[in-house]
């Protein structure tokens, strides 16, 4: 039973490090048993950069974790991301045996392996193939050819490359905080199991997931993905902006944008200033909160029209009716969605990551900047539940085997025509006889 595993979400994220240590209840609902977090100082746009720091990261994170948990982790599902993300299409197909025997999940999985041989640029590899659709003998539009019958089985395939040189990095942190990585699961993707509905992904979404050093998009239509994109600025570069423009400290710059930024500047007052500490034995610095969000709100419409560019790229520009789900710490600033809609004409929400979730006692897990880390989690239960229904499905075809009739058992199809046409005269004549004879008495 699901209720009885333990899955841990791993997110190495550039602002922070979170370790989710979560179960299903009786409901299937996810119900969190611990979390821990930490700075991440040795990550930089989704890319590890050092590698010490981050896995003093990591040690800590889990630590906090199994304390609250009171569970010993050494299995983590880990996210990736970074500007190094690249997605193409990409068709396949097999040839079966024969059309006698029905399609089943050996040829899927033989089709989605052959994808994984896919030639891709160097210093790169595959870390996921996304079937799209399916067609078997050149007829389109199967979701699921399992059980039918056909020679040819094709596929479009999404596929999601990543830096070889970062996958090593992600493996050599987890490896040396003495974990095993049971997943390693693209960012948004995962965001996108925490924070999006049913109905969203069958009518057609566009997921945004704004971290600290990473913009990620994710598209969904028909209940499939169809588009990811990373765009490599976040919320750090609005604090670096902040940093800048006013002239004030780092962590000053962080504070002002999450206490009093605000996306769009025409809603700011000009009569309100916020007064920050200056350096020793310096006067205090006053910043205008008007000015502050002429700041943001550039830096913003930056980043969105980044995101309208790659939506319109994937070709579902039109075919969104549940627009923008805006998630990820970003999504936590004053008139962001608002800033969406005017920029992109699209509707928008704030995705929080309580889809999902059960009651749970740590409550600030259902604040948008753990989206990424709660997704870890549930894609490792939806991991469980497809070896799960792989294993059954596949001892099933094992203990009923779809046989063939011999060859010499089979009639041809000329003679059975015929056939059908002489004992239909033959019953008719018999019939019409019976008919007579009962008239006679």
């Amino acid at each position: 039973m699901q209720k009885d595993k333990i899955v841990v979400g791993l997110d190495i994220g550039s602002t922070k490090i979170c370790a989710i240590v979560g179960r299903k209840n009786d409901y299937g609902k996810l119900e969190i048993l611990g979390m821990g977090k930490a700075n991440s100082e040795g990550v930089t746009r989704g890319l590890v950069t050092n590698i010490d720091k981050t896995v003093d990261a990591i040690i800590q994170a889990v630590a906090e974790a199994e304390a609250q948990s009171g569970i010993n982790i050494r299995v983590v599902n880990v996210g990736i991301s970074g500007q190094h993300i690249k997605s193409m299409r990409q068709r396949g197909s097999i040839t079966r045996n024969s059309s006698d025997e029905e399609i089943g999940v050996a040829d899927i999985n033989r089709l989605t392996n052959d994808m994984y041989r896919t030639v891709i640029p160097p210093g790169s590899e595959i870390i996921h193939v996304l079937p799209q659709n399916y067609s078997v003998d050149y007829e389109g539009g199967i979701k699921d050819p399992v059980g039918m019958s056909g020679i040819k089985l094709e596929a479009d395939f999404h596929i999601i490359t990543a830096q070889t040189t970062a996958v090593h990095n992600i493996n050599k942190c987890v490896r040396r905080a003495n974990l095993e990585i049971e997943n390693l699961i693209l960012e948004p993707i995962a965001s996108s199991m925490a924070v999006l509905t049913q109905d969203e992904k069958e009518a057609g979404v566009a997921l945004v997931d704004i971290g600290g050093g990473t913009t990620d998009i994710t598209i969904y239509y028909d209940n499939i993905i169809r588009h990811t994109a990373v765009i490599p600025f976040g919320g750090s570069i609005i604090t670096s902006d902040i940093k800048e423009g006013c002239m004030v400290m780092q962590n000053q710059a962080e504070s002002l944008k999450v206490k009093f930024g605000k996306a769009i500047a025409e809603v700011a007052s000009w009569n309100e200033v916020v007064s920050i500490p200056g350096l020793r034995n310096r006067l205090p610095k006053e910043i205008s909160v008007k000015n502050l969000a002429h700041i943001i709100e550039a830096r913003m419409e930056e980043i969105i029209e980044m995101v309208h560019a790659e939506i319109i790229r994937s070709g579902y520009e039109n075919r969104l009716p549940g627009g923008v789900v805006i998630t990820g710490g970003g999504a936590q600033l004053t008139d962001a969605k608002e800033l969406f809609e005017l920029v992109t004409g699209m509707d928008a929400r704030i995705g929080y990551p309580n889809e999902y979730l059960g009651k749970s006692k740590i409550e600030t897990i259902k604040n948008p900047m753990y989206a990424t880390s709660v997704g870890l989690v549930l894609a490792g239960f939806q991991a469980i539940d497809d070896r799960e229904n792989r294993y059954v499905q596949v001892q099933t075809a094992k203990a009923s085997p779809a046989v063939a009739p011999p060859k010499e058992a089979r009639k041809p199809q000329g003679n059975d025509f015929f056939r059908r046409i002489l004992d239909r005269t033959r019953s008719f004549m018999i019939d019409d006889f019976e008919d007579k004879d009962k008239n006679d008495y």
